[in-house]
């Protein structure tokens, strides 16, 4: 994938395990966010395939990456909320849109149940700008799994926020991986929460995955790089 004369991602080659929590890490600009958005065909590369449910998300029509996207859920960096919504609005949005069978009162009770998930109950009615940050997180958290879907894409969970919020968030992704059996993404730069909640890790440089593997090989990596960025 190339943005003008610039090659962010080169032969690039990674499997996703279903069920488990993969991290991708690697230095500033080396293309983790631009390859979340080829997963989720919000970006399509130049050559090669990106493969989700069977489905080439490089070739696929609209209505057909339209059907796969139901199958995600992502978490923004910045949270990405409406602040003129409330908290139950911004968690709710996705549902309105993709299950309008559901009535009000049905979707409230999905909000609640997430919102209790996330450890942020009785929320549901407070204004969106009044969150602090480490809630914005736990409220896109919340969206991103308000339709319980297969696979949930987090791009740098815990950017901007303090170390304590921090390994909170961290604890909690591994208590919803647990919880909901679904296949996790994270994009991260905090090595220390990454070890602590990937099964595996892959490493992007100069466009290419350099190492891939379990945590507990990645760990024990002699590749200079890996080394170096650990």
């Amino acid at each position: 994938k190339s943005f003008g004369t610039l090659t962010v991602l080169n032969d690039i080659s990674l499997v996703i395990p279903p069920g488990a929590t993969t991290a991708i890490i690697g230095p500033s600009g080396t293309g983790k966010s631009v390859t979340l958005k080829l997963i989720v065909g919000l970006l399509a590369p130049d050559a090669g395939q990106v493969r989700c449910f069977g489905v080439d998300m490089a070739t696929a029509s609209e209505k057909a990456l339209y059907r796969v996207r139901r199958r995600f859920g992502m978490l923004f960096q910045d949270g990405a909320l409406f602040d003129s919504m409330t908290v139950g609005e911004n968690i709710a949005f996705p549902l309105v849109h993709h299950h309008p069978e559901l009535s009000e009162a049905e979707r409230r009770k999905r909000v609640e149940e997430k919102l209790e998930l996330v450890e942020l109950p009785g929320v549901y009615n407070r204004p969106t700008a009044s969150l602090s940050g480490g809630q914005r997180k736990r409220v896109g958290l919340a969206r991103a799994i308000i339709t319980e879907p297969e696979v949930v894409l987090f791009d740098e969970p815990n950017s901007g926020l303090d170390p304590i919020t921090s390994n909170a968030i961290d604890d909690l992704i591994v208590r919803m991986k647990e919880a909901m059996g679904v296949t996790f993404v994270v994009i991260s730069h905090d090595i220390v929460g990454t070890i602590n909640i990937a099964d595996h890790i892959a490493m992007l440089s100069g466009g290419k995955v350099i190492e891939w593997a379990p945590t507990d090989q990645f760990v024990r990596s002699r590749e200079p790089l890996v080394r170096g960025f650990l």
